[in-house]
């Protein structure tokens, strides 16, 4: 492989001729070799807009000229839009102030910005990866910055939408099986009837309330941590320079991006991204449920539930032929599961700064923003290919509506709950319903006793 000679503060170091990043970031290649994971799009995205807006404001006030700063500009245009993603090699697991991949971001900007000035790749002029592309940064605010970032623009293009999208589709499908009565269930066992729209329904809430619960985290991820520089001080950063530099990012991004008020705060702790992880398990636990109910009620065909039936998408057995399962569920279990795991991860990392500075930020980063491509992809895979699809096995639902024991606590006020447990206990003895049984034992004329027995009236609650 041929290689050009770049140099840092410990001295020269062999990169690969074509590559746009440096030193600093060489040296981190060879020191990280753990994962083969590297950042997600969006935390590239958020990092390439703080370079545009620096740049922006730097020239802006006079401290760049302008014809570095439109070079700057154009490479991290191209960051952005993902152009450059290939030049990010880093592993997640790394230095924790995420110092590395900072570096690799103005390594790669300045070598494409010389490149684009007619200079020599490698050579830091004229733009200079510390002097002009980090000009007023800290890797120690630009890599909290840009996590919050990220999981904005992920919450806001990515996951919400696919909640939303899920949402519908269970809101949707709760609508049209708002006539279906069936056997409630509690404890796995029997209980007083209910629609499986009602069921449903209860599905649409959850995850109703899993999107409050992600949106009512974005003020905190709102506060960014620029301006703090290296300790929170705002050493090297001019007075306002950060809040005009956030403005610039939010009218592009139409975030309600604010400057922390405390950069103390902001640098030494990662709360926001803990809560919004906190958000995300709850979202992941709402999906295993849903995941796992529709698991039981399309369950069979024969020797299950089968309530319902769930698209067959593919085959799903080496040996057994026409078999085939609940994939799409079975998916949404494990992501949430994996979710779940992500977050003690987060929380951990949260737990562990030490005083000016958080020092498990790319681990927090990388926990955080999986989290949420996973949930939108698994969100947005069950309403499309699962939950739109579902057919209802009415036939069944209707014999097992008629045969439920449980229809019996209707009774409770008629004749008193010990004598409804007789009753109870004679239907289950001698395989009857309990309208038979009940009619048989004259407590009521039959009419009445129907009235009173009726699954449909019994999904309405109140007393009879």
């Amino acid at each position: 492989m041929k290689t050009r000679i770049e140099s840092d503060s410990l001295g020269p170091v062999e990169v690969p001729s074509g590559a746009y990043w440096g030193a600093q970031t060489q040296r981190a290649v060879e020191n990280f070799p753990v994962s083969g994971q590297r950042f997600p799009r969006r935390f590239l995205q958020a990092l390439g807009l703080i370079k545009w807006a620096a740049a922006v404001e730097n020239e802006a006030r006079g401290d760049l000229a302008p014809e570095l700063a439109r070079a700057i500009v154009e490479a991290a245009e191209e960051v952005i839009s993902g152009e450059r993603d290939a030049d990010f090699p880093l592993d997640v697991f790394q230095t924790g102030s995420g110092t590395s991949t900072n570096m690799n971001a103005n390594e790669v900007i300045s070598n494409r910005a010389i490149e684009l000035l007619g200079g020599e790749v490698g050579s830091k002029k004229p733009v200079h990866p510390n002097d002009h592309v980090n000009m007023g940064q800290s890797s120690n605010d630009v890599i909290p910055t840009a996590t919050h970032l990220a999981a904005l623009l992920a919450i806001e293009d990515d996951l919400v939408p696919a909640l939303r999208r899920l949402h519908a589709s269970l809101a949707r499908k709760a609508e049209e099986t708002a006539g279906f009565v069936k056997t409630g269930r509690t404890h796995l066992m029997d209980a007083a009837p209910v629609t499986l729209g009602q069921e449903l329904s209860g599905y649409a809430a959850q995850i109703e309330h899993g999107i409050r619960r992600v949106e009512s985290t974005k003020a905190r991820l709102a506060e960014l941590a620029l301006g703090g520089t290296a300790v929170g001080t705002g050493l090297n950063a001019s007075p306002g320079w950060a809040a005009s530099l956030i403005a610039r990012i939010a009218a592009r991004t139409k975030l309600p991006l604010v400057e922390a008020p405390n950069h103390f705060e902001a640098q030494g702790g990662r709360d926001a991204c803990v809560e919004a992880s906190s958000a995300l398990r709850t979202v992941a636990v709402s999906l295993m449920k849903i995941a796992n109910d529709l698991r039981w009620l399309g369950s069979g065909p024969r020797a299950g539930l089968a309530e319902i039936q769930l698209p067959s998408l593919q085959p799903g057995s080496s040996i057994m032929p026409g078999k085939v399962n609940p994939v799409i569920p079975e998916m949404c279990r494990q992501v949430a599961a994996q979710v779940m795991g992500n977050d003690v991860a987060v929380g951990v990392g949260g737990a562990l700064g030490d005083f000016e500075l958080n020092v498990m930020i790319p681990v927090i980063t990388h926990n955080l923003l999986s989290s949420m491509g996973l949930l939108a992809n698994a969100c947005r895979l069950l309403a499309d290919r699962c939950v739109d699809g579902i057919v209802v096995n009415e036939e069944r639902l209707q014999r097992d509506a008629e045969r439920n024991l449980q229809v019996g606590a209707a009774l409770n006020t008629v004749v008193g709950y010990d004598r409804a447990g007789e009753i109870v206990k004679q239907a289950v003895q001698s395989d009857r319903s309990i309208r038979e049984v009940a009619e048989e034992a004259g407590i009521l004329p039959a009419d009445r006793l129907a009235e009173i027995l009726d699954p449909r009236k019994l999904t309405r609650g109140g007393n009879l």
